[in-house]
């Protein structure tokens, strides 16, 4: 039985009963009805953006004379609420939904104008006392408020996600040290080349993961240029002069973060092509983390019949049915996440596509899955730290055993003994199983001081070679 009272809101579509307790409004319940899609809320830093966003609006509006100093310190005071913590389950409606995000916009304006109203002595639903489209939403629209939150929130995760980023670099370049001494056999399609430091292998890690810092942090730039001001599709309408010449100066000063308007707004209304960019540059890095995993992955197998030359952590029994057996279970779900970021890469690929002349409507599938993709790297990069590379251990013995069983070893002796020389060795070691070291020995090609010096750890794996002592 409900035991719930209401208040009756009206909205161009007609009248709805709202709890009365509630702080959200006619238009978010009619969002929420509409839009049951996955199940899920705003995400919690997109309400803290559009808090931090409308409160800058109420300060660029009371300078400009353009809203009423009471109403607007009430809707500041609202906005710090929000930001600190309070009032984020009023925020109801799914992320994915129709409208171009009106009905987020709509849900944070009815929120808090709400809130402004009871601190102001009214009750929820006094609109006559502050009015969530005339005094929250004054000299803006959907169009600029959305895509601006959806920028200020992409900024607000992608530090964390670097953050994280450069834990794992400097986890690589730790281990680059610490295996800094290991020579194993390098591969190249799966089959033996030349030798290669394992501390090597783990460096040219260390420098993908800078590599891909580096890259997110050139195309985060793109997200600093907002078109707030611009108000339906860039031309300013119902904007006052001096709240559209100032509000990307107050929206920096309020966050402490460096925003400037667009220099062209309607073509930052029409197009949302900046969101690709990020998103290509996410994808891009968990590409190069998948990857990675997959050679940890091939390292670590075995224990016994694969390649055996690091020990993956082992952090949980590997199957239901084979005792003792335990699986690479970190790099796997590094995969995973990889995965789910190229499908979320193809939406927001498809979507950015899709809008049509002065507005693209498409952005919450935009701003879902980009969204999801920043949080799942970062987490999955938390992970990847903790649980796995961090405890990765070398296995010496077994690189050093494969290195001296493989003929990849022949190509070293190039420059001394010839190309030609060096294949029928090779072809012979293969044929009799007889190492490469024996078999030159045995046939005097080299003396075994020859060959030390040849088979130097260090100088098989630098470039240049030394002429024979």
């Amino acid at each position: 039985m409900d035991n719930r009272t209401y208040r009756l809101e009206a909205d161009s579509i007609g009248t709805k009963q709202v709890p009365t307790d509630a702080y959200y409004g006619v238009q978010s319940l009619r969002a929420l009805e509409n839009f049951d899609i996955t199940g899920q809320r705003m995400h919690p830093e997109m309400i803290n953006s559009l808090a931090y966003l409308k409160q800058a609006c109420a300060i660029a509006n009371m300078r400009a004379h353009n809203l009423d100093k009471k109403v607007g310190e009430a809707i500041v005071d609202a906005c710090s609420l929000i930001i600190k913590g309070q009032y984020h389950d009023q925020f109801i409606v799914d992320p994915i939904q129709g409208g171009a995000g009106t009905s987020m916009n709509m849900n944070a304006n009815e929120v808090i104008a709400n809130i402004a109203i009871k601190i102001l002595g009214g009750n929820c639903g006094d609109y006559d006392i502050v009015h969530p489209n005339d005094d929250v939403n004054r000299g803006q629209s959907t169009n600029d408020v959305i895509p601006t939150a959806g920028k200020m929130t992409v900024i607000t995760l992608l530090a964390g996600l670097k953050k994280s980023l450069t834990n794992l670099q400097r986890s690589f370049s730790n281990k680059a040290k610490e295996f800094d001494k290991v020579l194993k056999m390098g591969r190249t399609q799966l089959e033996d080349a030349v030798p290669i430091r394992l501390g090597q292998e783990f460096g040219a890690y260390a420098s993908a993961v800078k590599r891909c810092i580096t890259r997110i942090n050139r195309v985060e730039e793109e997200m600093h240029f907002i078109n707030m001001g611009g108000t339906a599709i860039g031309t300013g309408i119902n904007a006052n002069q001096q709240y559209f010449d100032t509000i990307a100066d107050v929206l920096t000063a309020v966050t402490g973060v460096g925003f400037r308007q667009s220099d062209d707004l309607i073509d930052a209304t029409q197009n949302i092509d900046c969101f690709s960019a990020i998103s290509s540059s996410i994808k891009d890095c968990a590409l190069a983390l998948s990857k990675i995993s997959n050679d940890l992955r091939l390292m670590g197998s075995g224990p016994r019949t694969g390649f055996g030359e690091i020990n993956l952590p082992a952090k949980q029994n590997g199957s239901s049915i084979m005792p003792g057996k335990v699986n690479p279970v970190i790099p796997e779900v590094v995969n995973q996440i990889a995965f789910r970021i190229v499908g979320n890469d193809v939406t927001i690929s498809m979507a950015v596509e899709a809008g049509q002349l002065e507005l693209n409507a498409f952005e919450p599938i935009v701003f879902y899955s980009l969204f999801q993709s920043i949080d799942i790297l970062r987490n999955g990069v938390d992970t990847f730290i903790l649980n796995c590379v961090d405890g990765i251990t070398a296995n010496e013995e077994k690189c050093r055993e494969l290195l001296d069983q493989s003929v990849g070893m022949v190509t070293a002796l190039n420059p001394y003994i010839g190309y030609t020389a060096s294949a029928k060795i090779a072809k012979e070691a293969l044929a009799t199983n007889v190492s490469l070291r024996k078999l030159i020995l045995d046939n005097k090609i080299l003396n075994e001081d020859q060959l030390d010096q040849i088979m130097d750890p260090y100088r098989l794996t630098k470039p240049g070679f030394e002429e024979l002592k």
